[in-house]
């Protein structure tokens, strides 16, 4: 018995993994979250058993618990069973618990990596989260926590690591985090870039600097960018537009010599 946790990669189906897909096209059990959508949950064998289990922040919301009772239910069945997430599974995606309560039941687990919108968000708007000279990393935080969290995120700590700092799910806590980061010494023009539906033909970007952040709402599913590198935008650079524009470097061949 084996349950694949299935990363849906950020949003647009051409990002799916072809291991992803393949299991999608084959799986007899489907439960699958709110962020994924239909360009993917329509690549789903037409004979699969199809559990929507998507928590709404502003709706219907299924338990965590339930989620876990309904995976090993599946799990224990004879067939083949996908845990349907978007981004990855282990990036804010609860698939380390669902994990857990899988193999507590004797059930196998298999983890299908998926592109996170941590990394795919910003790369959508053009934005390098590493660059050389003004992004020596990036930090992945969450702008949401569980008054019972046991682990908190010290901001202060965040606003000096001198990295990018991506935050996942904090739309609704945007103020709070602005907050917290000019406390800690970030600087009020630190440049933000918030990138809402990435990948996807709703996708927006709004650039503003951290004092503006949370002055207006954050349209949800969102990434927050924040650092020097929310500053580029080299989405510009596509490849219908580098092919008439003059090359960056002069191609490497034999020297022409002739007069």
């Amino acid at each position: 018995m084996t349950v694949y946790l299935v990363g849906a990669g950020p949003g647009t189906a051409d990002l799916l993994t072809m291991r992803a897909a393949r299991l999608l096209a084959t799986a007899d059990v489907v439960i699958f979250d709110r962020l994924v959508g239909d360009e993917i949950t329509d690549m789903i064998a037409p004979w699969a058993q199809r559990f929507d289990v998507g928590k709404d922040p502003n709706g219907r919301s299924v338990s965590q618990v339930a989620i876990n009772d309904l995976l090993v239910t599946c799990g224990q069945l004879d067939q083949t069973v996908v845990r349907l997430k978007g981004g990855d599974p282990y990036v804010f995606g609860r698939g380390g618990e669902e994990a857990i309560a899988l193999q507590a039941h004797g059930i196998d687990v298999e983890v299908v990596p998926g592109i996170s919108s941590a990394i795919a968000g910003p790369a959508s708007a053009g934005i390098p989260v590493t660059h050389r000279g003004v992004a020596p990393g990036f930090t992945v935080l969450t702008g949401f926590q569980a008054s019972a969290a046991k682990a908190r995120i010290d901001w202060d700590a965040a606003a000096k690591l001198g990295t990018t700092l991506v935050i996942l799910m904090g739309a609704a806590s945007a103020t709070t985090i602005r907050h917290s980061l000019l406390a800690g010494g970030a600087p009020p023009d630190t440049p933000v870039a918030v990138v809402s539906y990435a990948t996807t033909e709703r996708q927006t970007v709004t650039r503003i600097e951290l004092e503006d952040l949370g002055s207006a709402p954050i349209v949800n599913p969102a990434v927050i960018v924040v650092g020097p590198a929310a500053s580029l935008d080299l989405a510009r650079f596509r490849s219908s537009e580098r092919d008439s524009a003059a090359p960056i470097l002069s191609p490497i061949g034999p020297k022409d010599t002739t007069a």
